[in-house]
């Protein structure tokens, strides 16, 4: 049987006062979508560095204090009725709450309103208006030094330079789409606009994806239902073809970067050299094992030269641009698994390794920046896979100093003098707390102390431990109990899970990572039980890479791990165990009832990948390859073969206009259910896309717990 570690043995993670007695409250589905703002974490608005100075400033009460970093000292700077002033003697409409404000100089700050882009000088109280968009305005970038305003209008992209517009593209093919992020927002793409550093160019992604397949989605809004086509590549098909181009701003001229044969191919990290002459792009192949980061001359769009390659059999994944060292043209850092973990690289802009940076058995997931000639933060998993700190690292002598002094999960804001960083974090005794901390990691002041938002909860125990793979992977564990846990009773287990690549749902963070749904259900007298298996986020390459070509098989076997322990406990029921997922998760909850006919009494999938040939090229083709390249694998996969062995309840939940993983996947099975006589429950929700947004979530959640009332309590 496999060894369980005490929670106590990997570190204390415990809920503590959490789950006192005195705690009667329950929680209400809209609780759990925080509708109830009383059981939020504590919060500080609009909490920012002030400029280059050693300031921070927060809102309160629809007015902005200056805080100094050294002395303490708060101060007001301005609030509402001061912006409202200015707007009104400039003939704006007046705001009723405080805009969301930027602190790029000491003595002035930007904001928006109504699309228009405002700047406040709050030592001369003087508003000045400096730009605005139109109402059809999407995916906005403002250039801070020019006020520039690059944006999207439909398929094409604009800029706007004192209210006067510039159209950058004409395209009228609707296959034609201009300045938006491609390759359906997989290798960290999040944006297509790109600002040159000297504010004199503007680089944007054109994708032509008119030879890709119309996908229908059907919107029943109208009286006579509409088709709105989506362009979905399904993996082994044809996708889009993404070139580059450099608009200049004075020459009115557009270039497009000579990125070679085949077309075919993914155009990512794109990244200005700070000289704003040249033009970095890592091209990644089809097959998504051979990377080249290649330099253009943005001018002419010529190639200039191939500065490194990386390669493996399986893929690589590029996720992040070069980082340039501030004052060091020719010095950048590039971030990569290589070695089998995720950690940063100096190179030369001639393509010379200089020094890895990082190394060893952990991830660092967040480049944070330099600060001087030497310092760099980072935010890393260096000392436990569950965390994530803040480090300070010293790249003349190789040290790493953790700086973040409390475990748990951290996020941080730098002072640009790199002497102060404002530290957000949780653990699973901490909801949310802020702190002001030296670069020594010391505390300065608490700036906004915890409140144990659920202190009026009754909450169940929660605990997080290990168990081992069938290869002898530690796979991290969360077990919520069932409030007013009684040893001597048999408890119903709900598994929730998920199990794909690029999450990881079990963290030392507030409830562990569980989130209040899952803590509802423990207060419906459910044991709650979640297992990080192989292929998961921020345990190295391998880890993840172990599913690749077969997916569905040891995520399963590794699921399967937690729900033999839980068969091993006096308190579980082992004829009431249920699973519940969401889009991999979803895939996950049928695959683990297939493959494991009568484990599992009832389950709920939603929105499940079913068949990964229905799926996109992108995320599909790195994990699957392509149907023709791994047929074995597909069939393995898909879960439309297996439905004879559907035993037990299943509910399969779908948004009708699901962009991601298209409402086909689930039709497909619930036609073969009913072609091999089997009875399984589907709902669906009219229009909504891969997930629930809104009030809707909170019914989401009460369908969920309904159908695991009736058929596993």
């Amino acid at each position: 049987m496999t060894k369980v570690l005490n929670l106590f043995l990997v570190f204390a993670l415990t809920l503590g006062s959490l789950s006192l007695t005195s705690q009667e409250k329950l929680f209400t589905a809209e609780d759990a979508i925080y509708r109830n703002r009383e059981i939020y974490p504590v919060s500080v608005p609009q909490l920012q560095w002030m400029g280059n100075t050693n300031n921070y400033v927060y809102a309160k009460e629809n007015a902005i204090y200056k805080v100094g970093a050294k002395s303490g000292t708060e101060t007001l700077l301005f609030d509402i009725d001061m912006i409202n002033k200015g707007l009104n003697e400039n003939k704006f409409d007046s705001v009723k709450r405080l805009p969301r404000m930027k602190f790029t100089g000491y003595d002035y700050c930007r904001f928006v309103s109504k699309n228009n882009y405002f700047n406040y000088n709050y030592i001369t109280n003087e508003l000045h208006w400096i730009n605005s968009v139109p109402d059809s305005a999407e995916n906005i970038d403002f250039e801070d030094d020019t006020r520039f305003i690059a944006y999207t209008s439909g398929n094409n992209v604009f800029i706007s330079i004192d209210g006067n517009l510039i159209q950058v593209t004409n395209d009228s093919d609707e296959g034609i789409v201009n300045g938006q992020a491609v390759h359906r927002v997989e290798f960290g793409i999040k944006k297509g606009l790109f600002w040159s550093p000297d504010s004199k160019k503007l680089a944007f992604y054109r994708k032509d994806e008119s030879m890709v397949t119309n996908y229908p989605l059907v919107d029943i809004d109208s009286r006579i239902a509409k088709v709105e086509n989506t362009r979905y590549p399904m993996a082994g098909m044809e996708s889009h073809v993404v070139t580059l181009g450099v608009y200049d701003i004075l020459s009115r001229r557009t270039v497009f970067m000579k990125t070679g044969e085949p077309a075919d191919q993914y155009l990512t990290s794109v990244a200005w050299g700070p000289e704003g002459r040249y033009i970095y792009i890592a091209l990644l192949n089809r097959e998504q094992n051979h990377l080249k980061l290649n330099k253009y001359d943005a001018s002419t769009g010529d190639f200039i030269e191939l500065l490194f390659e990386e390669k493996h059999p399986k893929y690589v994944e590029p996720e992040h641009p070069m980082y340039f060292i501030p004052g060091k043209n020719d010095r950048f850092i590039w971030q990569s698994e290589r070695d089998g973990w995720n950690h940063l690289y100096l190179y030369g802009t001639d393509g010379e390794l200089i020094q890895q940076l990082t190394k060893g058995n952990w991830t660092v997931t967040e480049l944070l920046g330099y600060y001087d000639d030497f310092n760099l933060f980072i935010k890393a998993t260096k000392e436990n896979p569950l965390e994530q700190n803040i480090y300070l690292l010293n790249i003349k002598s190789g040290k790493i100093t953790r700086v973040t002094p409390d475990p748990g999960t951290h996020t941080a804001r730098i002072s640009k003098s790199g002497k102060y960083i404002i530290d957000i974090f949780s653990n699973t005794d901490i909801s949310r707390e802020y702190k002001l901390l030296n670069k020594k990691g010391k505390t300065i002041r608490i700036i906004k102390e915890d409140i144990e938002p659920l202190a009026d909860y009754k909450l169940g125990d929660m605990s997080i431990f290990t168990l081992k793979s069938d290869n002898g992977d530690d796979l991290y564990c969360r077990m919520i109990k069932p409030v007013d846990f009684d040893s001597t009773k048999k408890y119903p287990v709900i598994v929730y899970v998920y199990g794909g690549p690029h999450a990881q749902l079990i963290t030392n963070s507030w409830l562990g990572g569980a989130g209040l749904f899952l803590n509802c259900l423990a207060q419906q007298g459910y044991l709650v039980f979640t297992l990080d298996n192989r292929g998961t986020a921020n345990r190295g390459r391998d880890f993840e890479q172990s599913i690749h070509r077969n997916l569905g098989v040891n995520e399963v076997k590794d699921q399967m791990v937690g729900v033999n322990y839980l068969k091993t406990l006096s308190y579980v029921d082992p004829d009431r165990i249920g699973v519940d997922g969401w889009s991999y998760g979803g895939f996950m909850v049928i695959s683990l009832m297939l493959n494991n006919p009568g484990v599992f009494k009832v389950g709920v999938a939603g929105g499940p990948v079913i068949d990964w040939k229905y799926y996109e090229v992108m995320y599909g083709e790195r994990y699957m390859d392509t149907p023709d390249e791994n047929p074995e694998g597909y069939k393995n996969a898909n879960l439309l073969n297996k439905v004879d062995e559907l035993e037990g309840k299943l509910l399969i939940i779908h948004g009708t206009k699901d962009p991601t993983v298209v409402w086909q996947h689930s039709l497909q099975f619930l036609k073969h259910a009913i072609d091999a006589d089997k009875d399984i429950d589907y709902f669906v929700y009219p229009g909504h896309g891969h997930n629930m947004r809104g009030i809707n979530r909170a019914h989401l959640y009460k369908k969920i717990t309904s159908y695991f009332n009736d058929y596993l309590k």
